[in-house]
């Protein structure tokens, strides 16, 4: 299994540090508001980068933060006179639950910021004794970048390149630095924000110090992954690596995953451009598992455009297996009435055919998760269910190939496989009285159910199998 590494800007064999286990921390949102579909990217490509480790048998533990106290949260909470707190918590709910309709799996461990204030001030401590950071006169807390020797190491450039990216680092007592690049570990509180009792001022936390400290209680000095979306390579990631090497004297991640950026209709993404989607305004639309689609299909690593056109592709990308599917189980019920158990000689010998569709799967996944190429060869499984399946094949045929199919989409966390819904007594009467009609040649009253059915959100398909029906 290969992996490109941002540290190093190549493909890297994975090895884990222990043996069978895999430690990797994702940096999760900042909840002050709906999670948009940017945020998705990340959370849906890690979910399947851990999905396919624990199909290889890895025990993954998997671990994803969730900010819970920031400026546009206090913002928020004051602009509804209610605590920060009440307004993290409505959101870390709201995104658990966009989360499970994309069927983004829990991680091992959720922490708050807010929950791990002790370990922050312990680490700050360290980073003071060893010379890593100073105290402002106001009480301010600031990093010392330059006695980080290897600072720069993930961004590729070197220490002066790097000064533009701290303009959203402006805390008061901003010149009291002692370089420009300094960045904040501790800041003094602001009238009306929550604070907490630290020895050098009451205050909060800076931004990048809360993840240091959660990797390192939930999964040790040392992790595996870390991986988040591009634009936290810097200065993020940079000064996460900063803080928790010198604090710890140890190297903080062997492999560093980051995901491209996320275009709307080509542009970048941002309210003033009217361009700015909610999951669940997506959600108004799709099926969120098309959402979840769209973004496995294309390699992690490259920028990914949304648009409504791209959408509509990988709708009728992901009807196609569940199609597939559906038609499988409606010839596995075939199979049971007409008690055709077993797989004959030629099944046996499709079945292993099919298994080549698994190794090009499992290629496409071990070269750095190439889910593009990965979503292929579940195509092209499907094509070849499609041109075996029919119905005098066996029980045993039928079910295996299915099996297949939701086992690689389930590793991509594509649920194909939908539940059957049940129509109404007066719904079921009107399909029944649309077949009677056509039988009698009644076609203008066969096509009056038809339509009458698609007011009612219900679409009728005429297949070769019978008539099925899916909600619209």
């Amino acid at each position: 299994m290969k992996i490109y590494n941002t540290l190093s800007k190549r493909k890297e064999e994975f090895e884990p540090i222990c043996e069978g286990k895999v430690r990797m921390y994702v940096c999760g949102p900042t909840v002050y508001n709906l999670i948009h579909i940017g945020n998705a990217r990340p959370m849906i490509v890690f979910d399947t980068v851990r999905r396919y480790m624990e199909y290889k048998g890895l025990d993954v533990n998997y671990v994803s933060n969730f900010t819970d106290v920031d400026d546009k949260i206090i913002k928020k909470a004051n602009e509804e006179g209610v605590e920060p707190s009440v307004i993290s918590e409505r959101y870390i709910e709201e995104c658990k639950k966009d989360m499970k309709a994309l069927n983004v799996k829990p991680a091992t461990t959720h922490p708050l910021a807010t929950n791990e204030i002790d370990g922050m001030l312990e680490m700050i401590e360290t980073l003071l004794e060893k010379g890593h950071a100073y105290v402002a006169s106001d009480g301010t807390v600031y990093y010392k970048t330059r006695s980080f020797k290897d600072y720069g190491k993930l961004s590729h450039k070197n220490l002066d390149d790097l000064r533009g990216g701290n303009r959203s680092l402006l805390v008061s007592g901003e010149d009291q630095k002692e370089d420009p690049l300094d960045f904040v570990l501790w800041k003094p509180k602001k009238e009306g924000e929550p604070y907490w009792e630290a020895p050098w001022c009451d205050g909060r936390p800076g931004w990048h110090i809360e993840c240091s400290v959660m990797s390192k209680r939930y999964l040790g000095d040392e992790i595996d992954i870390h991986a988040g979306g591009e634009d936290l390579i810097f200065p993020h990631h940079e000064n996460e690596i900063a803080q928790s090497e010198a604090a710890n004297e140890k190297p903080f991640a062997k492999y560093w995953m980051h995901n491209g950026f996320l275009n709307i209709d080509n542009k970048k993404m941002s309210k003033s451009a009217g361009n700015f989607f909610t999951v669940r305004d997506i959600s108004e639309k799709y099926d969120l598992q098309v959402l979840r689609f769209f973004m496995l299909s294309a390699h992690y690593r490259s920028p990914l455009n949304f648009s409504e056109e791209l959408m509509e592709a990988a709708k009728n990308g992901y009807e196609r297996i569940v199609t597939c599917v559906s038609n499988l189980n409606y010839l596995i019920e075939k199979a049971e009435i007409n008690e055709i158990d077993a797989a004959g000689d030629n099944e046996r010998s499709y079945l292993e055919e099919a298994k080549s569709y698994i190794a090009k799967f499992e290629e496409a996944m071990e070269d750095d998760f190439n889910t593009a190429d990965a979503i292929s060869s579940i195509f092209e499984l499907v094509k070849y269910a499609n041109t075996k399946a029919s119905e005098n094949s066996s029980k045993e045929f039928l079910t295996q190939l299915k099996k297949e199919i939701l086992m690689l989409s389930d590793i991509c966390g594509l649920i194909v496989e939908k539940e059957d819904e049940i129509l109404d007594d007066e719904i079921e009467a009107l399909i029944q009285e649309r077949q009677d009609a056509r039988k009698a040649k009644n076609f203008a009253r066969a096509d009056e159910i038809r339509d009458n059915l698609l007011k009612q959100g219900i679409i009728l398909e005429d297949t070769r199998e019978g008539v099925k029906w899916k909600r619209a």
